[in-house]
């Protein structure tokens, strides 16, 4: 099985262009990152192009692993936000996305679906892994949109929300921006549209972050054991806003992913100091492998 991507110049090139297009902006009026608006009418015309892939920078491959075990979980790195997880004989798909190695890709129990964005929500992504019998779990923006497709989420969850799936108990927690958007007076992520996720077996409590900045909620967190934290601007968080909320709310294990265009020597270095919570890299770009 091979997955091939572009290469790190073509990539620079598309940045480089990106940056000097537009800008966002944060409360103090800084410029973080190239805009793109990427939802409703504006989507399909502002977002990046589904053919560009993420790539990280000053990532080592010999730093990654394929898969993470957290007691009863099995952790399988896809790519981007795209993560498949274990649990005894049930497959979660997190997120699937085009872009992922799909060859071989077990097929779904669950899938969890945390924002209506093009990386999240891929209909096609989607059709390689469900089977009938597959259990979806959403927001209520994500289940409009597949109703509008003609498909059904079977659990629609608020932020705060929980249902018991096969044994795990799966929480819903808010994912939002404070103040990056496209443009001012407007958010990438609005509070209340998408869902982290936290999935708990027994003791063991697992969270997804999801598209968000740092927020009072994710500070607020209690006993997780590994945390899956998104790091790219301009739509989630600097690697330092992310270390830091990480630092608030300290999981045993911090695992960067969404993290396109991040330098996560950035984010590790400044959890070095913490007591209690240590830093784990999955193998999120290129790609999970094997599944």
């Amino acid at each position: 099985m091979s997955h091939t991507l572009p290469t790190l110049l073509s990539l620079a090139l598309l940045l480089a262009g990106c940056a000097k297009s537009a800008a966002p902006t944060d409360a103090a009026g800084s410029e973080d990152a190239p805009s793109e608006a990427v939802d409703n009418e504006a989507e399909a015309a502002a977002a990046p192009s589904a053919d560009a892939e993420p790539t990280p920078t000053g990532d080592d491959p010999a730093t990654q692993v394929a898969a993470l075990p957290f007691g009863p979980f099995t952790v399988y790195p896809g790519f981007h936000a795209t993560t498949r997880i274990e649990h005894g004989d049930t497959t979660i798909w997190l997120d699937p996305w085009s872009k992922a190695p799909w060859e071989d890709a077990p097929k779904a129990d669950v899938v969890l679906i945390t924002d209506v964005h093009f990386d999240h929500l891929d209909e096609e992504a989607i059709a390689k892994v469900a089977t009938d019998a597959t259990v979806f779990i959403a927001p209520q923006s994500v289940a409009d949109k597949r109703a509008e497709a003609g498909q059904a989420v079977q659990h629609v969850l608020a932020n705060g929300a929980s249902v018991e799936v096969a044994g795990i108990t799966i929480t819903a927690v808010p994912m939002y921006n404070h103040t990056r958007g496209p443009e001012p007076g407007t958010l990438f992520h609005d509070p209340g549209r998408g869902n982290g996720y936290i999935l708990q077996s027994g003791e063991t409590r697992i969270y997804f972050a999801g598209d968000t900045a740092c927020t009072d909620e994710m500070k607020a967190l209690t006993d997780i054991d590994a945390a899956f934290i998104p790091m790219n601007l301009p739509y989630t968080m600097p690697p330092e806003e992310a270390a830091a909320c990480v630092a608030a709310f300290k999981p045993a294990i911090a695992v960067p992913y969404h993290y396109a265009g991040s330098d996560l020597e950035v984010f590790t270095k400044a959890l070095a100091g913490v007591d209690g919570v240590s830093v784990q890299r999955g193998r999120y770009y290129p790609g999970g492998l094997p599944w």
